[in-house]
């Protein structure tokens, strides 16, 4: 722009100038260079040279000729060109750039799976404290937290109960300074926005530190508020012993809680009034690593170093005898639970032989990390058969997150992460579940899904199926300027990581282009050769070199290593 001024002495510029800095921007050299190889004359890509491209470039092998035509008319600029079945340099640049051409495959961007297996079988996008939209001690409790979550596809959602004044049950971070949200007020924003995103049901993880009498509360506000929407009954035949499919669960919110007696004997109270009645279980408390078997822990900072230490020593350490407490369970809100039955985890041994099928555990992060050290088969074995939560530890009170694909990695169903915190976990996750339409489910391969699997993603043996994947990195446009650079030029760098199965993690980079932001050319190509696709997730991230030390981020895309468009 400047340049064309300057030329011409004044401060505006007509209808060729604006063409000429457009043709500067957009009709990029790398461009030219593939639409010169193809069109014979340089000027217009025939349909036969257009099909020609599609096949040896994009591998479209099938019906390639009736893709050609769509893309023509579709992108086409001048209809003259377009009546005569040609593509102009300007046509293939806009098809070029189109969505057409992103690199996620496009029969991904719909819900294309199975969704007609058991719950258990899905990845679940998964939130942890959803109310929380900043630290775990201080911060602010928001609806907002609920709305952008639902929005992005999440499909589990936290809520934390207490007693609140007026008999009005509130949420927040118990024994911290987070700021009160009624309970009502999360409901209504739940029956809003659950079915925006997706039409797959919303589970309502409720951590509940609540009196009978506020709890009774609770099951009145899910009742009248969400209405049919809220799952009350087993669906279908009650005798089966699985859980139901997403499928079958369109459109339903499960509630997620503490549950006294079985499905069975909630059913036959069906229709009689329970108001004022309770019932109690009974828990073993705290264990020697108790650091993360609680969400409860008051999360006060503490100076007390011998508390660290308890939660590194390995679980052979002898248990303290263990403490029965008893917990008191409204009949109204037990009576809703019913697929999604809150259990305390005490052994892989002990859920295989006592277990339920809709009972579910909540593992922190600190002991399902020791299980993934010693006992990934036995993990992957509890997992095909039982919904399992992570959580982050406690001490993470600036709501940071653990990296979720070691959980995914042994088929855990709910990794869930605070979704208000930017950065690789929160890409992970967000990349995973662009998946299968952004719908908030991803049907777990095969080997995490039968329950005779001895599949040990340390040790993938004869589950390795390995896939050879060339990466070109061509060039890159218009990056944003770094914001500790003082040029406003970058010295933009590319990485390139797989996340995976412990074998298939890696990190290749490309070489920096030196104060280069709106054009860098790389033609670098990279190879890799993967043992386990079906968990590898592929993430570009661009940087700015800003000392040999130290870059600044850009910008990143993730994407299933599975939904990466060939061309």
């Amino acid at each position: 722009f400047q340049k064309t001024v300057d030329k011409r002495k004044e401060h505006t510029i007509n209808i060729e100038d604006f063409r000429a800095i457009y043709r500067t921007i957009v009709h990029r050299t790398e461009f030219r260079e593939l639409f010169c190889t193809y069109s014979q004359n340089h000027k217009i890509l025939t349909e036969a040279e257009l099909t020609e491209f599609l096949k040896k470039e994009q591998f479209e092998t099938e019906g390639s000729e009736t893709i050609a035509l769509e893309i023509i008319l579709k992108h086409e600029p001048i209809e003259e060109v377009k009546r005569r079945r040609e593509l102009s340099f300007e046509g293939f640049i806009r098809y070029m750039s189109s969505e057409d051409c992103t690199i996620f495959k496009k029969e991904h961007q719909t819900v294309y799976q199975d969704m007609n297996h058991s719950l258990c079988d899905y990845f679940i996008s998964s939130s942890h404290n959803t109310y929380l939209v900043s630290d775990q001690l201080i911060g602010p409790s928001d609806l907002s937290g609920y709305i952008s979550a639902l929005l992005k596809g999440c499909r589990c959602l936290e809520i934390d109960c207490w007693d609140g004044s007026n008999n009005e049950p509130v949420v927040y971070h118990g024994h911290t300074l987070t700021s009160k949200l009624t309970f009502s007020s999360i409901i209504h924003a739940v029956d809003k926005y659950a079915f925006v995103a997706s039409e797959y049901p919303v589970i309502l993880s409720l951590e509940n530190h609540c009196s009978p009498k506020q709890q009774e509360v609770i099951a009145s506000y899910l009742v009248n508020i969400l209405g049919e929407k809220l799952l009350t009954s087993t669906i279908g035949d009650a005798a089966v012993n699985r859980l139901p499919s997403p499928e079958a669960l369109k459109f339903k919110i499960l509630v997620k809680n503490k549950k006294i007696g079985t499905i069975e004997e909630s059913l036959l109270r069906r229709g009689h009034d329970s108001h004022g009645e309770t019932g109690e279980i009974s828990e073993e408390e705290a264990t020697t690593d108790d650091e993360d078997t609680d969400e409860r822990t008051p999360l006060c900072p503490r100076s007390n170093s011998s508390k660290r230490k308890a939660e590194d020593k390995p679980s052979s350490t002898p248990r303290k005898k263990a403490k029965l407490k008893k917990i008191k369970i409204a009949v109204q809100l037990s009576d809703l639970v019913i697929y999604t039955k809150s259990q305390k985890f005490v052994s892989f041994e002990h859920s295989r032989d006592n277990q339920k099928y809709y009972e579910n555990n909540s593992i922190g992060e600190v002991k399902a990390q020791k299980f993934l050290k010693h006992s990934a088969n036995e993990f992957v074995a509890h997992t095909s058969r039982f919904i399992t939560r992570i959580y982050p530890k406690g001490t993470r009170t600036d709501s940071s997150n653990y990296i979720p694909q070691q959980f995914w990695n042994v088929g855990c169903q709910m990794v869930a992460l605070n979704f208000q915190t930017p950065g690789v976990p929160m890409e992970l996750q967000n990349g995973k579940f662009l998946d299968n339409g952004g719908c908030g489910y991803v049907l777990k391969p095969e080997f995490l899904r039968n329950q005779n699997s001895t599949f040990n993603p340390y040790n993938v043996g004869r589950y390795s199926q390995p896939m050879s994947l060339s990466i070109r990195l061509i060039s890159g446009h218009q990056l944003p300027p770094s914001s500790l650079s003082k040029s406003n030029k970058a010295d933009p760098l590319v990485q390139i990581e797989i996340y995976g199965v412990p074998e298939d993690q890696t990190k290749r980079k490309s070489s920096v282009i030196k104060s280069n932001a709106l054009s860098p050319r790389w033609n670098e190509t990279f190879s890799f050769t993967i043992q386990v696709p079906e968990l590898a997730l592929i993430r570009f991230c661009v940087e700015d070199e800003i000392s040999l030390v130290s870059n600044d981020f850009l910008g990143q895309y993730t994407l299933p290593l599975l939904s990466l468009s060939k061309g």
